[in-house]
């Protein structure tokens, strides 16, 4: 009778037993296995389970248990080697990677490889040892290797897994250039060259070796315009501000591109304030994709920003549609309620702009999200403070549970801008003037705090606050916007305005809103063509009422009334009840 070796099944049925229990069944077993072998005229195989190699296993199982990781490491790999077996030298990898001995790691996977060098496995655990270690060179043969375990269209898979073994390593520049020598041959191949370079070039994004990155992306677009891979590290770029990388994005867009590609260009587009190109990319998604439902929260989301409620109503109806029809075949998971949840806020925010405040709070009644409590109860104590019930809606927020430090700095944030909207800007001043003196470091209240001052005509307090914002955080953009505007719209220090709004303008240059107020400085310079083309984009990027009313107000001071008045009955059509757009009328004594 032979005794084929079944290591762990049999190691687990005996470790179960505590240590000295083991060990006197290992005894027995050396008797009863040695009796066995003598009477067997075939001589042992090297995979047979011996007496004396279940004894070598045991011991090297219970030193790698019991705190004496490097003996048992010893064993096992003896054991491997005599046996050949792959159980044994993967086993003696893992005793020495537990016990964080890198080089006796090392050690065990290049002796597996060596005795079994087509074992995948065996490769693959040498190659992420040597990642491990930082040997880098050492990995360019295991990697190699790595790659011609795949044939036909498992390559392709298999090259764009490869920046996936280098995720932990510190010198990504290092590794992007071991990842080209390891796939030079394939470099210039039509069908797994772009992929090649896509590798590449997500390595080189990952060191921000931006330029390197988009150099990868344009090599591998140039093998084969409709490769996806090329595009997305081109999206990725285009998003991490590289602004050529838009032409490969665009140029892969033409050729019957995946929609998910198209959908990221459409979430890079609004990381760059880009909200009217954006909605056209999502309207391309929802007519070739249209059950794809994040694609209809998104542009209806974007489409009420701009006011324009009817296509977001239609929107968002159709993305509530979906979801619904979903969650009746399948649970609805945590993202999926989220979504829901924003869609039935955007749903009571477009009740609300149509003046439909029944219809808003009937939205919100929908909403079964705890985790969204504070949001939704904000928004039904904004509606109660539109009816005149600014107290209760105070009340209402104020009663608001606090699971966390999150919730209370939410709920003085919706208190303020019920405040802020019902012009009750000194009781917003107090608010925050009590927020900031339990925490003094919060920028954001700093800054709500100084616009509550220049609504409440102390100037100079507002320039106080804004400066200690910066100081406090030198890239706050809009701090530098609030003061370079605030000095223009007085007509003061107008050199020292621009300076303020080009600062900000270095830290989110795509900004609509900053570029209105650089607009507004040219325009008090008596820069009046400067200030025209600025706006015309600013309002083009970003339909905003006040920024209408800005360009409407350069166009009347050029004489160009009846285009003046275009612009501002379209900031009328966004939002009717615009303070500095109504103003801007007032004084220029214009009825629309």
């Amino acid at each position: 009778m032979r005794y084929a070796l079944d290591y762990y099944g049999l190691m687990i049925r005996t470790l179960r037993s505590n240590a000295f229990a083991v060990l006197i069944a290992a005894m027995c077993a050396s008797a009863t296995l040695a009796q066995t072998a003598q009477s067997t005229s075939t001589p042992a195989a090297p995979s047979e389970l011996s007496a004396e190699l279940f004894y070598q296993l045991l011991l090297g199982e219970l030193n790698a248990i019991g705190g004496e990781p490097g003996v048992g490491f010893s064993l096992m790999l003896d054991a491997a080697r005599k046996t050949g077996d792959p159980q044994l030298y993967k086993r003696a990898t893992d005793i020495a990677l537990r016990g964080r001995s890198g080089e006796s790691a090392l050690q065990a996977a290049r002796a597996w490889r060596t005795a079994q060098p087509q074992s995948r496995e065996a490769n693959r655990y040498l190659l992420q040892i040597l990642i491990g270690l930082n040997r880098l060179p050492d990995a360019l043969d295991p990697l190699r290797r790595e790659l011609t375990f795949s044939t036909g269209d498992e390559r392709a898979a298999a090259i764009n897994g490869v920046p996936g073994f280098f995720a932990r390593t510190a010198d990504k520049q290092a590794a992007a250039k071991l990842v080209e020598q390891a796939l030079a041959e394939h470099l210039n191949d039509p069908t797994l060259g772009p992929v090649a370079w896509t590798s590449i070039g997500r390595l080189r994004l990952e060191a921000k070796e931006q330029d390197a990155a988009l150099a990868a992306a344009q090599r591998g677009q140039a093998l084969d315009p409709r490769s996806d891979g090329p595009a997305i590290l081109a999206t990725n770029l285009f998003g991490a501000g590289v602004a050529q990388a838009e032409e490969l994005v665009k140029r892969y867009l033409e050729n019957e591109p995946r929609f998910e590609v198209r959908m990221d260009y459409a979430r890079a587009l609004i990381g760059k304030q880009r909200y009217a190109e954006s909605v056209m990319q999502l309207g391309t998604v929802t007519r070739e994709k249209p059950d794809y439902a994040p694609a209809w929260l998104v542009k209806g989301t974007l489409e009420q920003q701009s006011r324009d409620l009817e296509a977001a109503q239609a929107s968002l109806t159709r993305f509530i549609a979906l979801q619904t029809e979903a969650s009746r075949t399948t649970a609805p998971s945590v993202e999926s309620t989220q979504s829901l949840t924003q869609a039935y806020l955007r749903m009571a925010e477009i009740a609300e702009q149509k003046k439909d405040l029944a219809g808003a709070q009937a939205w919100l009644a929908r909403i079964d999200n705890a985790e969204e409590m504070v949001s939704v109860q904000s928004r039904r104590a904004a509606i109660l403070a539109r009816q005149g019930n600014l107290e209760e809606a105070r009340a209402l927020i104020r009663a608001l549970p606090e699971q966390d430090p999150a919730d209370a700095r939410m709920k003085t944030s919706a208190e303020v801008q019920i405040l802020r909207d019902n012009k009750q800007y000194k009781l917003a001043y107090d608010v925050l003037t009590a927020a900031l003196a339990k925490d003094p470091k919060d920028l954001d209240f700093l800054y709500d705090k100084a616009m509550m001052a220049e609504k409440l005509g102390n100037m100079d307090e507002m320039e106080q606050l804004l400066r200690q914002a910066i100081a406090a955080k030198p890239d706050y953009h809009h701090a530098y916007n609030a003061l370079g505007y605030s000095l223009a719209d007085r007509n003061l220090r107008l050199p020292e305005a621009r300076q303020l709004i080009l600062k900000a303008l270095e830290f989110a240059p795509a900004d609509p809103f900053i570029s209105d107020s650089l607009a507004w400085v040219e325009f008090r310079s008596g820069n009046f063509p400067e200030a025209l083309r600025i706006l015309q984009k600013a309002f083009k990027d970003k339909p905003d009422a006040e920024i209408a009313a800005h360009l409407g107000e350069v166009l009347w001071t050029m004489g160009q009334h009846e285009e003046a008045k275009a612009v501002w009955r379209d900031g009328k059509a966004l939002n009717d009840s615009n303070e500095t757009l109504l103003e801007t009328l007032r004084r220029l004594r214009v009825n629309l």
